[in-house]
């Protein structure tokens, strides 16, 4: 493969961290790396300095020439005073950018909903956040870099980039560079990782999954080497006391396969055992919501939530799913018991003690002048994982703290700091109802593992509101999404849920193009009303298509890296399709210019 670019002994250091240290690197056409590693040792730094963001302290940037890269960092670049408009079109005519179908995906699938006439400025975090992306995908390039793209998307939005990623970076003409910590979008989205620690940066083949398996290995092979240095002379002795004869043959450890690594590893949770806890801790009522409806005030009553009935039992541990805005955060405080229902009734256990995970960080803002030693020193108690008796200290240490950083202030802290602090302070209240919305804001795969980790011993009821879909499959059991101001049930889980929003997708697009025919027999009579048919049919067909590649791009998500005639199949079938697509749009288009 052609190499596009690459660094050559980078090296950046501060005073009190190391972050690259003569670290060489490439990329090359084809490549979709995704990038890993602890909050703080480097990744992000690694981004900038290979898309030409920020320079290194030593070492040599390459690139091939001519070659085109675009990088979305974490930073807000977008100008307040700009209207949505001027930032997507970038000073193009708008016939000549929605002329092109890959745009008008990009925008489909990242801006629907955002006004074209609102100035930056007007628009909430999330939706700036899509704006910036949309804006770098609608552009050309040869590599791009995506720093946490996934922040601020809900799961369908992770489900589409990643969909989107796998369409266009098919072939192996160009490459992507990726840093997230959502862990199901790396497995989706990328061929090969690269884990930074230490100073270094160490590649390893395939996505997370694949990461995972060769890190377990990885470790495996430096302990037994710790092991063999520490008993060397041991060995040494024995081996000579057994004499010459018995020096035939030294034992060597040979992996047959992945699963050979876990097959004695017990499940991640014994959820039988925990409910027995969880039930002895709470009793048989936990917090039930009858007939609930809720609205705020001054939005003319208009609902958020309607007709909502949930008994939540004891150690249930249930995952919440639901696109931007669809009220899930509302749902949370009505559990919660911070907001009160506007119609139905909420009931509360006797036993129970609730734990509350916020966004906002409230729990730490009256001791952000607090160092992190001082208040553990004042904080009592410990926390069981696992049969082990675990301190503050330890039980932050475990969520990824490390010595030099208990000098810091609170106020000071990292978002991912703060947010692992404000773990440990839930967890030492000693809850047995623990509700966390978005927990994984923040929070390298590391960390997230670790938190995975405390969660699957600990014995009462979790609830989860997450776009983060790696951490719903891992630490609920049963899930449930906000659809249309209800709250429905999801035995099948995430899937049953993009399901059911591409379904709604389609049928209101079938609603709107429904109504415009109708709108057409009222304004032009006979002729514009047969001509309208022939739109809407036009649409429907549209809606098909784009469907059908919507469960190709899912197909080639799920399907394995490596069965090459399978991703070949559906990249001709994609094709085949995206070029039906482009047909379509140029009769209905040469229609709509005659109506």
């Amino acid at each position: 493969m052609a190499n596009l670019l690459g660094g050559q002994n980078l090296h950046v250091e501060y005073p009190d961290k190391l972050l690259l240290g003569g670290v060489t690197v490439g990329v090359s056409a084809g490549d979709r790396i995704g990038i890993v590693g602890r909050n703080g040792d480097g990744k992000s730094t690694l981004l900038k300095i290979l898309f030409g963001a920020m320079q290194p302290h030593s070492g040599l940037v390459t690139r091939r020439k001519g070659i085109r890269v675009g990088l979305l960092g974490q930073e807000d670049v977008l100008a307040g005073a700009d209207t949505v408009e001027a930032v997507l079109l970038d000073g193009r005519a708008r016939h000549e950018v929605l002329a092109n179908p890959r745009i008008r995906n990009v925008l489909e699938g990242l801006t629907g909903g955002i006004d074209w006439e609102s100035r930056v400025e007007e628009l909430s975090g999330g939706q700036r956040r899509r704006l910036a992306l949309a804006r770098l995908l609608i552009g050309d390039w040869d590599v791009i870099g995506l720093d946490e793209p996934t922040n601020h998307l809900d799961i369908e939005g992770v489900t589409w980039l990643a969909a989107h990623l796998n369409r266009r970076w098919a072939t192996n003409s160009g490459a992507l560079l990726l840093v997230t910590h959502d862990r199901w979008f790396l497995d989706a989205a990328t061929h090969d990782t690269w884990e930074v620690h230490d100073g270094n940066v160490e590649p390893f083949e395939g996505g997370y999954a694949a990461y995972v398996l060769a890190r377990v290995e990885r470790d495996r092979q430096a302990a037994v080497a710790a092991e063999k240095r520490e008993n060397l002379l041991r060995k040494e002795l024995a081996w000579l006391r057994r004499g010459a004869p018995a020096r035939t043959s030294k034992p060597k450890f040979r992996l047959d396969a992945a699963n050979a690594l876990i097959e004695d590893v017990p499940k991640p949770r014994d959820t039988v055992e925990l409910v027995k806890l969880a039930t002895a801790r709470l009793g048989k009522t936990v917090i039930d919501l009858v007939d609930v409806d809720f609205s705020y005030e001054g939005s003319g009553g208009k609902p958020v939530l309607e007709d909502v009935t949930w008994r939540i039992s004891p150690g249930e541990r249930a995952g919440i799913l639901g696109s931007n805005g669809a009220g899930k955060s509302t749902l949370l405080g009505l559990v919660a018991g911070e907001l009160a229902p506007s119609a139905g009734r909420r009931r509360e256990g006797k036993t129970v003690k609730l734990g509350l995970l916020d966004q906002e960080f409230r729990a730490l803002k009256e001791i952000s002048d607090y160092k992190v030693y001082e208040l553990l020193g004042k904080l009592k108690g410990s926390f069981e994982v696992e049969g082990l008796e675990l301190s503050p200290s330890q039980m932050l240490e475990r969520l990824g703290f490390n010595t030099s950083q208990l000098q810091a202030k609170i106020g000071a802290l990292s978002g991912g700091q703060k947010r692992r602090l404000q773990i440990l302070l839930l967890l030492l209240e000693e809850p047995n109802v623990l509700i966390l919305d978005e927990p994984t804001n923040d929070i390298d795969t590391d960390t997230l593992t670790a938190l995975e980790d405390v969660l699957d011993a600990w014995p009462g009821t979790l609830i989860v509101v997450s776009h983060d879909r790696y951490l719903i499959e891992r630490i609920t059991d049963v899930q449930y999404a906000v659809v249309d101001h209800h709250l429905r049930h999801l035995p099948g889980g995430v899937e049953e849920y993009l399901r059911l929003a591409s379904n709604a997708s389609t049928e209101k697009s079938t609603a709107e193009a429904k109504e415009s025919a109708e709108t057409a027999v009222k304004n032009s009579g006979k002729a514009a009303y047969q001509a309208e048919k022939q739109l809407a049919a036009l649409e429907r067909k549209l809606d098909k298509s784009r469907a059908r590649q919507a469960e190709i791009e899912t197909e080639m998500g799920k399907s394995d890296p490596a069965d090459y005639e399978t991703l070949a199949r559906l990249s001709k079938e994609l094709k085949s399709e995206k070029t039906a697509e482009a047909e379509l749009e140029t009769e209905w288009l040469e229609l709509a210019e005659e109506v």
